[in-house]
């Protein structure tokens, strides 16, 4: 893949993303419910500064931890394209209740249905796909936002895990036991 074809996608899948959370995180503020209980969160904005820092390879870091093969930005674009579709859903499906930190608003119900069927966490399952994705695109440079990606939703997962159990009980311990974490498939489940 050329540089420019491989940029423009990536450029339109965050962007569509980016269109798609401001809209709703308008939405949220003017008609969804009021917020009841808030657990501490992780701030998302050190992804912007990290995509503008790596997403564009000026910051040269792990060259040729990729192996260089012209199968992998295929796959990357897969990945991205179906990542980002898969968040999109999830974010659809979860509508006024979606937050940018972990919280329960007033009528809050436990989401199972959909991508929620599929993991626990599908905007993370289809955000991790999505920089995946743009590190097998775009090379070694992007192995740092996986990275970084990875620990921080492993943060923000357990602070959801522990808000979820608090609020839906068994419920949620039920729904704990029968669908994966993030990786479909996978039934490992963090503490």
């Amino acid at each position: 893949m050329s540089a420019l074809p491989t940029n423009t996608l990536i450029y339109v899948c965050w962007g569509l993303w980016a269109a798609v959370w401001t809209a709703g995180w308008i939405l949220n503020i003017v008609r969804g419910p009021r917020t009841q209980r808030r657990s501490l969160g992780w701030s998302f904005w050190m992804w912007v500064l990290a995509f503008i820092v790596f997403g564009e390879g000026r910051v040269r870091v792990f060259t040729g931890v990729l192996p260089q093969s012209p199968v992998l930005p295929a796959v990357g674009a897969i990945l991205l394209v179906a990542g980002t579709a898969f968040t999109l859903w999830a974010r659809w499906i979860l509508g006024a209740m979606w937050s940018s930190q972990p919280s329960v608003k007033s009528g809050h119900e436990l989401r199972t249905d959909g991508p929620y069927a599929i993991t626990r966490h599908p905007i993370y399952t289809g955000m991790c796909a999505m920089i995946l994705g743009g590190a097998l695109m775009q090379g070694s440079t992007w192995i740092v936002l996986v990275v970084l990606f990875a620990i921080y939703v492993a943060l923000k997962m357990r602070e959801e895990e522990r808000l979820m159990a608090a609020t839906f009980g068994d419920a949620y311990a039920r729904y704990r036991i029968t669908t994966p974490q993030i990786i479909p498939g996978l039934r490992w489940s963090a503490r």
